[in-house]
């Protein structure tokens, strides 16, 4: 079974990556709708991430800012950016971005490195570089460089496909931005290797490799743990959190969690959030929600995300090139690895490891990336064969 059959749609070549299209059943983009599903779920999500998270990160506003918006703000006006961001390259010929992949993913090798020599530090990570009154986190330009960069390598060398060369090469070509971002940043950087597996398995026709790539991945997580006393010190309090003061973050959440009951007190009203969780506007805002809107609310919010990650699948089934459908594989992979990581570490079902909550999380540079790979599936589902943007 070939990678187009995996992924659902016919074996015949489409246009090669960085190409437009020039099949006859493929309409100027200008002519064809996005996927307006995946418009309405995304809009979605950032309402909700902005009303939780005034919600939220008010209490730490006026506490520390004086301003019980102060959060809100700035998520604002970068929702605003990525909201612009998202409709320009929506509007766009995806095949464009294959001219700079390579750019873009020696960019962020360039401004991963910078972060370790001039980075800035917070709550003892160094992951953010600033210009001027701003700053961001290059780890989040990452995320979709690399998602563009394994995307053009993988559909311009097809007659390597399925190969175990090629499969081992996709995975050393991401080593040295997992080990840059790594040093600081051990989430983003599993994130990222994620990522790359996802894309090979997806263009892979064979299983049995990927047994191999499993163990390997496994044992280079565990070197990276071994490097760092503080990433051993957390498996210990994950196993154990009342026993170490650094627990005392787990713990809350759990509090939090559990005395949200079936409905939830109601937006507004947590009291973990008072303090108790400590930067609960960040990680650990799926807590609060549990708190706020009750096991309901928190499935829902789930179950969102899975319609997200299910129109994904869809625009990658019918992309007109496997480039596209390898974008769209890319970015569910990415928001399915991170949504799955955050709760799990909220639950307390794996170590902490520092992950937002896509869309939720107080973030600027987080939700900005975010939204321009938005844009990238939106601008996929416009090239999409009989594409009407509601099906």
């Amino acid at each position: 079974m070939g990678a187009a059959a995996r992924l659902g749609r016919p074996s015949a070549p489409g246009p090669s990556a960085g190409k437009f299209c020039d099949r006859s059943d493929c309409l100027h983009p200008g002519k064809k709708n996005p996927d307006y599903t995946l418009l309405i779920i995304v809009l979605a999500l950032v309402v909700f991430g902005l009303v939780t998270l005034q919600s939220t990160s008010a209490y730490n506003g006026r506490v520390r800012f004086l301003d019980a918006g102060y959060y809100f703000k700035k998520q604002l006006f970068a929702t605003v950016l990525g909201l612009i961001a998202m409709g320009m390259i929506s509007r766009m010929d995806y095949h464009i971005f294959s001219r700079f992949a390579v750019w873009g993913y020696l960019a962020s090798l360039a401004l991963s490195g910078a972060v370790l020599l001039v980075g800035d530090s917070y709550n003892g990570s160094k992951r953010w570089l600033s210009l001027g009154p701003l700053s961001f986190q290059p780890s989040e330009f990452a995320k979709p460089a690399v998602i563009l960069f394994l995307a053009y390598i993988i559909s311009s060398r097809r007659k390597k496909q399925g190969s175990i060369a090629m499969l081992t090469g996709v995975v050393v070509l991401v080593l040295p931005i997992v080990a840059l971002v790594g040093t600081n940043n051990l989430s983003t950087a599993i994130i990222i290797l994620g990522i790359a597996v996802i894309l090979a398995f997806v263009s892979n026709p064979k299983y049995l490799q990927f047994v191999w790539l499993g163990l390997t991945g496994v044992g280079f997580i565990a070197v990276f743990l071994s490097m760092e006393q503080y990433r051993l010190e957390r498996l210990a309090i994950w196993r154990n959190p009342e026993a170490y003061e650094k627990g005392f973050q787990t713990i809350q959440g759990l509090y939090a969690i559990g005395s949200g009951g079936l409905f939830g007190r109601g937006l507004g009203e947590s009291l973990q959030k008072l303090g108790f969780v400590p930067e609960a506007q960040n990680d650990m805002i799926f807590s609060i929600i549990c708190e706020e809107l009750g096991l309901m609310g928190a499935l829902l919010l789930l179950f969102i995300f899975l319609l997200m990650l299910w129109r994904f699948m869809v625009i990658a089934t019918h992309a007109p090139d496997l480039f596209g459908a390898l974008i769209c594989a890319g970015i569910m992979g990415h928001i399915a690895i991170q949504v799955i990581l955050n709760v799990a570490v909220v639950t307390n079902t794996i170590p902490n490891t520092g992950i937002t909550l896509p869309f939720i999380s107080y973030g600027g540079t987080s939700v900005l990336f975010l939204l321009a790979e938005m844009g990238l599936a939106l601008s996929v589902s416009r090239w999409q064969k009989g594409n009407s943007g509601i099906y």
